[in-house]
């Protein structure tokens, strides 16, 4: 069965679906999440893409992001991807959204609507490898400093959320 993206407005409503790999040729607005894990500790869970993964292989990027099926809330998909990709399930909050607009070097673009959803999470990580080569917990000035160095090694949606994660958890620590 073809994996079929909801196709959206500027304002996050919906105007069509379509076949995900035909959207993502054609870079159409689409709507999307990133989940950011964080544990106890304060670090951020990572996960590095699996090799064989459509675009940003082998790099670096928040704990599991995707794109709802058409009919299905954000919160239910992104608790399905998460146990999917890193067989856990936590409680996750929505924190924003934002848009962003990204190519890759094989003729694929991000063009996503993405809602950003936080949670925490602490036990051992039992990820899929189809998903995931890597996880791990980094601590957000490792992030900060190795996105400076070699942004290269993460992807391009990581490096445009990470900043607006940080400013959400810190003002919701206060």
């Amino acid at each position: 069965m073809e994996e079929q993206v909801i196709l959206v407005n500027e304002n996050d409503e919906q105007t069509g679906v379509m076949e995900k790999m035909e959207a993502h040729r054609k870079g159409l607005l689409h709507r999307a999440f990133s989940i950011f894990i964080f544990n106890d500790k304060g670090e951020m869970l990572l996960q590095q893409r699996a090799l064989n993964k459509y675009h940003s292989p082998g790099l670096w990027t928040n704990a599991c992001c995707s794109h709802p099926r058409p009919g299905e809330e954000i919160i239910t998909a992104a608790n399905r991807r998460l146990a999917e990709e890193l067989s856990f399930q936590t409680a996750i909050v929505p924190a924003f959204n934002f848009t962003y607009k990204a190519s890759f070097d094989n003729g694929l673009t991000e063009h996503e609507f993405d809602h950003v959803l936080v949670g925490n999470y602490s036990l051992e990580i039992t990820f899929n490898e189809n998903e995931a080569m890597a996880c791990e917990y980094k601590s957000v000035a490792i992030i900060k400093e190795e996105i400076e160095v070699n942004p290269e090694k993460y992807t391009a949606w990581f490096i445009i959320a990470f900043p607006k994660v940080m400013d959400w958890y810190n003002n919701q620590s206060k």
